[in-house]
């Protein structure tokens, strides 16, 4: 956590109940998985370790995220808010975040933009929408699909999947068909993505680095 060394639990406003509400996100997809709780106990257990800690209000217990079923939490980073009493904590997820399984327990819609035309500003959208793909299913590994085989197989498995789909990049491209190109170019942004999720690097961390050489 930047600024961790100043920081002191004294700076947070706990409820009358001793709690904080706790926004959960994929610190690499920046997907919400959940909103827990914290206690000051909690809390410091999660500064010590880097893994989620809460307070479970069903059970009034401590609880350790993963601890059971081994879908860990590790923390990169923890923010709270300007009146103190809720925290972001974004993590890097070591499975689903919800106990039904799901890589998210925010997964019920109830308002979606239904609009057929477009956003310009938004033409990039697709991206951080299969980067939450992807990693959901890096998260729930879904029986029959192909991204579910991907990471399974493993490290070897997708960089060879690049390899491939990179080097049909570069016939379609000297074949001079469009249509070609834009089929293989899908297919290896796909990879790439895939691979990404499996060394753990966000795809913002690539958009700053081309920022930076802009």
């Amino acid at each position: 956590m930047t600024g961790a060394e100043e920081f002191a639990v004294e700076q947070l406003r706990f409820d009358e109940k001793g709690l904080l509400p706790v926004i959960v996100q994929d610190a690499g997809s920046k997907t919400v998985l959940t909103l827990a709780y914290m206690n000051e106990e909690s809390l410091q257990k999660s500064l010590e370790t880097k893994e989620t800690w809460f307070w479970s209000r069903s059970r009034q217990q401590l609880w350790h995220k993963g601890e059971t079923s081994g879908h860990t939490q590790r923390i990169v980073s923890m923010r709270y808010d300007c009146d103190g009493d809720a925290l972001v904590v974004m993590v890097e997820p070591n499975g689903p975040a919800c106990h039904t399984g799901a890589y998210s327990c925010f997964s019920q819609e109830v308002l979606t933009d239904t609009d057929d035309e477009p956003v310009q500003a938004d033409r990039f959208a697709i991206l951080s929408e299969l980067e939450e793909l992807i990693a959901a299913r890096e998260a729930e590994r879904p029986e029959g699909s192909y991204t579910t085989y991907l990471f399974e197989r493993g490290v070897d498995k997708i960089l060879k999947k690049v390899g491939e789909e990179a080097a049909e990049v570069i016939i379609a491209a000297k074949n001079r068909s469009r249509e070609e190109l834009r089929y293989e170019a899908s297919d290896l942004i796909f990879h790439l993505m895939v691979l990404l999720r499996e060394q753990k690097l966000p795809l913002d961390e690539v958009l700053t680095e081309l920022q930076k050489r802009r």
